[in-house]
């Protein structure tokens, strides 16, 4: 042994390592010459060695939904003692620890149990920490992939649970028991994730007895907490789906003789399906339907509806001469209340009143004028008619009774296109206030 002294030096230090060196040689000689690692390390069988476990989870990998496994980088300590492997500190220099090679040493075969890695190799060998009392500390990084229960009903605001259940495969409770080192696993050293937030591991130890034996088993099994970040499917889900479904109102803010309005609904429909066709596959297929499908199937139906309304509509809107006059329910209740309702202020009072009066000083004011709005199809119509009937009645009264006609089958037509316009715009806003509801709840669901 150096002792300290003023005219110390570093050239006296390697010697020191030297010695060490020396002794720590010959103690793994005096250790390991009658040593097995094949047995329980007991002076007794009847005693039990108490494993101590502690887990150190550093960073989840992966979290595949679809074939529920979870993927976590982990660091396992388990502690115990070796009956076999101690010595006197003062015999070797004062050596206190060794570092050994961990297949030099028993080690407790604990497993976890609900591993889904189809190698069983992701552990990797490291030393253990021997030291002189006979403590064997063995710490070990493994890559685990475990089966986690994975519930989509909330997803993507959804929280899942795995559990990680580590115990002995062939040691029961009588030979071998586990303890916690901890409550929970150790989350200092986590690196964060950009999918999943790390809420809690707490650790519980159970003891089962299962039905092939009649001893205990004990495990200790470590629940996961797992919150999902939304914010990706927020924006690359949720917010196109939401803006593509506001188009569908508009359907029927677009003029019938467009042309466009019903395929603005199929394209629209088209869209949601390719959305929810990438949401379908990275799903589980369970009967648990995820709230975002939810969302798109509800969007889905309510565009298929708006669409099927659209084409009745255009019916409507599409009403020749031949087609019956407006019912006096529908005047009332559409032509005027539900117009002022929905702000089509040319299809108020006014228009209708305009209507009644025209239709008043039609015999009269128009029997001497050619119509306003006809063109020249018409007047050879009417010219035709004239020649045919001239020894019917006189020339001037069967050209008001012709105008006549045809301004009334004018009136009827502009009516129902009236009554369209009206229904377009209220089944519009119908539709703005259900689509905003829904997204207010989907979005309701983050908070």
């Amino acid at each position: 042994v150096i002792k300290k002294s003023d005219n110390w030096s570093p050239s006296a230090f390697p010697v020191c390592l030297a010695a060490h060196g020396r002794f720590a040689q010959k103690l793994l000689t005096d250790l390991f010459s009658n040593y097995t690692n094949a047995l329980r390390p007991v002076e007794d069988t009847d005693y039990i060695i108490n494993v101590t476990l502690q887990i150190t989870l550093s960073q989840i990998i992966d979290m595949d939904e679809r074939n529920q496994i979870l993927s976590t980088y982990l660091w396992v300590r388990q502690v115990w003692m070796d009956a076999f492997l101690t010595w006197k500190k003062e015999d070797y220099d004062g050596l206190d620890t060794i570092r050994i090679p961990s297949s030099y040493v028993w080690r407790p075969d604990i497993v976890l149990y609900n591993s889904a890695d189809d190698e069983f190799s992701s552990s990797m060998e490291t030393n253990v920490v021997l030291r002189h009392d006979g403590q064997v500390m063995w710490d070990q990084p493994a890559i685990t992939k475990s089966s986690c229960s994975v519930d989509v009903a909330f997803f993507p605001f959804d929280v899942q649970q795995c559990h990680l259940t580590f115990g002995s495969w062939t040691h029961n409770g009588n030979q071998m028991d586990l303890f916690n080192a901890l409550d929970s696993a150790d989350l200092a050293d986590f690196v964060p994730n950009v999918e999943w937030e790390v809420l809690g591991m707490p650790a519980k130890k159970n003891v089962i007895l299962y039905g092939c034996c009649s001893d205990p088993y004990p495990d200790i099994t470590f629940t996961l907490h797992l919150k999902r970040r939304a914010s990706f499917y927020i924006f690359n889900l949720l917010i196109p789906c939401m803006m593509i479904s506001f188009l569908a109102p508009l359907g029927f803010y677009l003029p019938a003789d467009s042309g466009e309005k019903v395929s603005l609904g199929v394209t629209v429909l088209l869209a949601l399906t390719v959305f929810q066709l990438l949401v379908a596959e990275s799903m589980p297929p369970s009967e648990s339907v995820p709230l975002i499908g939810k969302y798109y199937i509800a969007t889905m139906t309510m565009v298929t509806a708006s669409t099927a309304i659209t084409i009745f509509i255009m019916n409507i809107h599409h009403c020749g001469a031949e087609a019956r006059p407006v019912p006096m329910w529908a005047q009332r209740f559409i032509l005027n209340h539900l117009a002022r309702l929905c702000f089509v202020s040319e299809v108020g009072e006014n228009c209708l009143t305009s209507c009644s009066r025209k239709k008043q000083r039609l015999p009269q004011d128009e029997a001497d004028a050619p119509p306003s709005g006809g063109g020249a199809g018409r007047r050879e119509g009417h010219l035709r008619c004239v020649c045919q009937n001239q020894g019917v009645r006189g020339d001037v009264e069967y050209i008001a009774d012709c105008y006549h006609e045809q301004r009334v089958a004018q009136v009827r037509i502009s009516e129902w296109r009236k009554v369209a316009k009206v229904m377009d715009r209220f089944f519009m806003w119908l539709f703005f206030i259900m689509f905003f509801i829904m997204s207010i709840l989907i979005l309701g669901k983050a908070i």
